[in-house]
């Protein structure tokens, strides 16, 4: 297949145009982080603390890396929308915050509803090319679930699919929304996920697809997965169906451990939060999305407005998201460190938050994991 090649996913249009496996790691060649220390030997991370319950967690994480001593020092910034010209548009200073450091914690975002407003997660995503959303999805000692041993990673392309944002109204009552597929966009998301497997220790990567009913925009992700899958002979390659996936992860995941799955975008979304509910939901997966110049790490929960400022917010998956971004930073110690103190905090359930079985406030359970760090 020819490297410019590109496919609308609508039936009737075509045109052409190594190091040891971590819980929450990120790591690949084709994304890398570009920070340098400043002066007093710290890095700068952009900080967007986001909505709702986002001040509040984003604030648990600023303590327990205060604690841990990690170099980071944070610079927030708000990424509250205006419309110029009808179109979400992110302020000029945050977009160049994360520009000049390349990497950024996000907490979560709350998108208007109503006409004009587009999704600010997506727009943020456009905004830096961040091509690759990165979800692990491992089973947490000390929280039961009906299932045990979970550990697969979903790689999720970003950019284009059923979330390009081209759509229209025909005619009354008929609206068209265009999938959309390139070559490119497909060949550089597979690329990304057998990089990650080899770096991450997985043996495998699966494609996941419904290329027997959209086949020529599938077809094409299918392709560009199998060009990609000749580059690394160490890493065993297969395809799957979306819908045959979702009926056997929730029988039985544990054939879908040590291994990466990558998937086109609206496939992506779906199945990590499937992935999320067996482990114990969205509020203990971390995120990860990668782009060559910049890579912003997030909680994909809500923003919680009903419990926003009430102490009763759930810190865990902004913190672990935080983990896979000092890894890509190659803080691997300081993520050990931090991993280890927050999930024996899990594990000995006697200081944990209410959506995970306890009665514990957000900083209640915050300062319990920063007395496992201080005591270490």
């Amino acid at each position: 297949m020819l490297a410019n090649r590109s496919i609308v996913g609508v039936a009737q249009c075509a045109f052409r145009s190594a190091q040891p496996f971590r819980r929450y790691a990120s790591a690949s060649p084709t994304a890398s982080f570009a920070g340098h220390k400043g002066s007093n030997g710290k890095y700068t991370v952009t900080l967007i603390p986001g909505d709702g319950i986002g001040p509040e967690i984003s604030e648990s994480v600023k303590d327990i890396y205060a604690a841990a001593n990690v170099p980071i020092e944070w610079e927030e910034v708000s990424v509250t929308p205006v419309l110029k010209g009808g179109k979400t548009v992110i302020p000029d200073a945050a977009i160049n915050s994360v520009k000049k450091n390349t990497v950024a914690l996000k907490g979560p975002l709350a998108t208007p509803i109503g006409k004009g407003h587009v999704s600010l997660n997506l727009t943020l995503r456009r905004t830096f090319n961040l091509f690759a959303n990165v979800r692990p999805c491992a089973s947490i000692k000390g929280f039961k679930t009906p299932y045990d041993n979970v550990n697969t990673v979903l790689i999720r392309e970003n950019t284009e699919g059923e979330y390009s944002g081209i759509e229209h109204e025909i005619v009354d009552g008929v609206v068209q929304s265009i999938k959309l597929i390139t070559w490119d966009a497909s060949e550089r998301v597979a690329r990304y996920a057998f990089h990650y497997a080899q770096a991450s220790g997985r043996k495998r990567v699966t494609a996941v697809h419904k290329a027997n009913i959209m086949k020529m925009s599938d077809g094409m992700f299918l392709s560009a997965c199998r060009e990609v899958s000749k580059d690394f002979p160490g890493i065993a390659y297969d395809e799957d169906l979306l819908d045959r996936v979702c009926l056997q992860i929730v029988q039985n995941p544990q054939p879908y451990s040590n291994r990466v799955m990558v998937m086109p975008n609206l496939y992506g979304d779906i199945l990590s939060d499937m992935c999320a509910g067996l482990i114990g939901g969205l509020g203990l997966t971390p995120s990860g999305n990668i782009g060559r110049d910049a890579s912003i790490f997030e909680a994909v929960h809500g923003s919680a407005p009903d419990i926003a400022g009430k102490g009763l917010a759930n810190p865990t998956a902004l913190l672990l998201s935080s983990l896979m971004m000092l890894r890509h930073m190659n803080l691997n110690e300081h993520a050990a460190k931090i991993e280890e103190a927050a999930l024996s905090t899990i594990a000995e359930g006697k200081t944990i938050t209410g959506d995970l079985g306890g009665k514990a406030s957000t900083m209640e359970y915050t300062s319990a994991i920063i007395n496992k760090l201080t005591k270490a």
